[in-house]
């Protein structure tokens, strides 16, 4: 028998860290539900009814300190607890949106809850859960990774290949294909989930694929050394893959969007708000104070369990501060580092990245990665998700950044400009951006006319009459 002696060091979050994480990752609609249930199950949590004045609420809200640990029942201050300076009631956290046109909420899980909870299985510990978070957030509506593993990895401050590592084992999360990095690996992400990765199929795909616009099934059998019979049955079977792996099942056109903020421009400045008005305004039931400042006439087991359920709402109350202050926080850092698309318009948007915005606010990036996912912010130009303002950047021939999304517009006005009986290859609006002095790869091109969900030029191909 041989005894050893390690150690060992585990991280592990505070409950209370742990619900503010939760609050600031739900958009608002998931925010009421929560609260709503909040409401229900604990007795010391009450909803200010809406004829009752509402105070003034400054724009960013002060942060409520955490609770003293408590170890005996007896010592615990109760007036603390339950003060009336209005510490813990609604004034900390009243809605400031203005009126908006009611919307209906889905209640549908999204493609970032889906590929959580699937994370949630995995045996991750300390960072890796974080650079998995990361990872997730920045995954596309289509289910493609929107950054490349270089991005993540200089974000977070790690190497590639652990970010690398990490990746691997969310791309074998449902749906098949998720978390690829182009068109290409999603179908072989695809194609290896049915097993078949070693076939015709998967070979095309692998060798063929930036050129099966351009040859027919012939020209790939003579390439390839094989029949046109199995080029058929190999081109069959890759129809059956989808370009976009998430769309279908997670398809959010017919989930009203609900901005969770509001901002306006008021004067020289913009002002930026909550748009929680559907939202329970929650405080503290003070008729429980009378029960404790019973003394000795409130049995032990009652004063336990309205203290455990005052911790709760204590807890609650400040994680809904919190979430409100962080986003303010950081949709502030935003919108001063986009000023030009916010004063100019949606042409003018700016590279920018989440460490960025991390460093402006001092934050962590995975904090901003869950503020930035799965909600929307409305502004001057429209309603937008929050990560729409966070891209990675392009160099112009005179050394300027162009953000990915700008470039991708002009991809768009081309190809809607283009004579629809000889539509634009790849490498003609390669061109054609090189002369505006946007210098990009062709297989760039190629990657950004995908992620449009724009068909290749001889799919475009109509003719006239």
């Amino acid at each position: 028998m041989r005894l050893d002696l390690t150690l060992r060091m585990t991280q592990k979050l505070a409950p209370q860290l742990i619900q503010s994480l939760k609050m600031l990752q739900m958009p608002v609609q998931k925010l009421e539900q929560v609260l709503r249930h909040e409401l229900a199950v604990n007795p010391l949590l009450e909803e200010i009814e809406t004829e009752e004045p509402e105070q003034e609420s400054p724009q960013e809200t002060e942060l409520v300190s955490e609770p003293d640990s408590r170890k005996e029942e007896e010592t615990v201050d109760w007036e603390d607890y339950l003060r009336d300076d209005g510490e813990y009631d609604v004034r900390e956290y009243k809605s400031e949106s203005k009126e908006l046109p009611e919307f209906g909420v889905a209640s549908e899980k999204s493609l970032y809850e889906y590929l959580l909870e699937q994370l949630s299985y995995l045996k991750l510990t300390g960072e890796d859960i974080e650079i998995a978070e990361f990872i997730i957030g920045n995954i596309d509506e289509s289910g493609l990774l929107s950054c490349s593993v270089e991005e993540l990895a200089e974000t977070l401050k790690v190497t590639p290949e652990r970010v690398e590592r990490i990746l691997m084992k969310i791309q074998r999360f449902d749906p098949p294909g998720v978390a690829a990095r182009d068109l290409k690996e999603s179908l072989m992400l695809q194609l290896r989930e049915r097993g078949i990765d070693n076939n015709l199929a998967y070979r095309i795909v692998d060798e063929q694929l930036e050129t099966l616009d351009r040859k027919s099934h012939l020209q790939i059998a003579k390439t390839l050394g094989v029949t046109v019979e199995r080029v058929q049955e190999a081109m069959d079977i890759i129809k059956t893959l989808s370009p976009h792996p998430a769309y279908g099942r997670f398809a959010r056109a017919a989930a009203a969007v609900i901005p969770d903020l509001i901002i306006e421009k008021n004067g020289e400045e913009y002002v930026i708000s909550h748009n929680d008005r559907n939202v329970p305004q929650l405080r503290v039931n003070a008729g429980y104070k009378e029960l404790l400042k019973r003394g000795n006439t409130t049995p032990k087991e009652t004063k336990q369990y309205v203290r455990e359920k005052l911790e709760q709402a204590r807890w609650l109350l400040n994680a809904i501060n919190q979430r409100r202050n962080t986003m303010i926080r950081v949709m502030q850092a935003v919108v001063h580092k986009q000023i030009e698309w916010f004063e100019k318009g949606v042409e003018h948007l700016r590279p920018l990245t989440m460490e960025k915005i991390a460093d402006i606010v001092e934050m962590n990036v995975a904090t901003i990665s869950r503020v930035s996912s799965d909600k929307y912010v409305q502004t001057p130009h429209g309603v937008f998700e929050i990560k729409y303002f966070f891209n990675s950047g392009v160099n112009t021939e005179h050394g300027e950044q162009l953000a990915k999304r700008t470039v991708k517009q002009e991809i768009e006005k081309i190809i809607a400009s283009e004579d629809p009986g000889k539509p634009l290859s790849d490498q003609e609006i390669f061109k054609l951006l090189k002369q505006q002095e946007i210098s990009i790869a062709r297989r760039t091109v190629t990657k950004y006319r995908e992620e449009l969900r724009i068909l290749p030029a001889r799919f475009r191909r109509r003719t006239t009459t």
